[in-house]
């Protein structure tokens, strides 16, 4: 009977209320514009250095490609909280139904988890270009790296269903409120009527392996990437292989720095300020930054972008 209870009780739950960043309207509305513009600048900046590989045939290399991908994951990355995000702003009733809340979950940590795998294909990439030049042709080909991107996808997509069906099957103890901008681990187990340790424990197990597992790979990559390139005797070489590694290194940077401090513990607790943009900057911010570190010191794409703003510019008069 108590179960049964416990079962109607969760039944009943069909919404959620996202708290995101209580404050008096007005500031509601500029946070709507602010982020609205983030959002638009951002699929902009992705998207031109996806329809710059497209149009350039000289990106058409592993790099570019790797690059392209990334470019798309980060769009779907920020589709996953912007746009609820943006609507929680304008609402009056912040709410979300059960059902988007869990697809909004799946989704977010599906690209978190994806976005490391891409990094450390990415340094891959730069090692075998750099560090074993004579047998990239053959090993880089592009059958082998539409594998590698497929893995990525693939593995990055099937880390979350199970444990997050078993979450939405656990009952909820009719309150609704989720003190966060997104649908969280953290708040959604608070929520719940009975302490399901193994659930809780794998949404902190399978991020902090996909960290550990990735990190120690690219940093020892690019150690060996840097003793080639110091190796150089060509100075031009060097500064454009240190060049191309910085960009990478930096958003590698960005992004571990702030998803280390967030998921490498269990996701239990009351979701602090604190937490909330640190959330927002890996999630929001993050993706803004990396189209611009990767363009503005990059010559081929710099060129390559601006072919594609002209293309763009004559195709209207044909």
């Amino acid at each position: 009977m108590k179960r049964l209870g416990l079962h109607r009780l969760s039944c009943l739950l069909t919404e959620f209320i996202l708290l995101s960043f209580p404050c008096p309207r007005e500031m509601q509305i500029l946070l709507f514009a602010v982020f609205s513009l983030t959002y638009v600048l951002t699929l902009m900046g992705n998207g031109s250095i996806i329809w710059a590989v497209r149009l350039d045939h000289q990106l058409h290399t592993p790099m570019y490609i790797l690059l392209a991908n990334f470019s798309f994951l980060e769009i779907c990355y920020v589709n996953t909280t912007v746009p609820n995000m943006l609507a929680n702003f304008l609402s009056e009733t912040k709410t979300i139904s059960f059902t988007a809340c869990f697809l909004q979950f799946y989704f977010f940590f599906s690209t978190g988890v994806t976005e490391p795998f891409f990094l450390s294909l990415m340094a891959f990439d730069r090692y075998m270009a750099i560090c074993q030049p004579l047998h990239y042709p053959t090993i880089m080909t592009g059958r082998f790296c539409v594998k590698l991107v497929l893995f990525c996808w693939v593995t990055g997509f099937l880390c979350f269903p199970i444990p997050i069906y078993l979450l939405s099957r656990l009952p909820f103890c009719g309150l609704n409120v989720i003190d966060h901008f997104i649908c969280d681990p953290g708040p959604l187990m608070a929520l719940t009527c009975i302490h399901a340790p193994g659930i809780e424990l794998s949404f902190s197990i399978i991020p902090s392996l996909a960290i550990f597992l990735t990190f120690p790979f690219i940093l020892g990559s690019y150690t060996l990437v840097f003793r080639a390139v110091l190796r150089v005797p060509s100075a031009d070489g060097r500064k454009k292989a240190f060049s191309t590694c910085g960009s990478h290194l930096t958003v590698v940077s960005l992004f571990f720095g702030t998803v280390l401090v967030m998921y490498i513990t269990p996701a239990s607790g009351h979701i602090t300020t604190i937490q909330k943009i640190i959330t927002l900057f890996y999630s929001v911010f993050t993706p803004l930054l990396n189209p611009l570190i990767y363009s503005l010191r990059n010559k081929e794409m710099k060129a390559a972008l601006r072919k594609a703003q002209m293309s763009m510019k004559i195709l209207p008069n044909k």
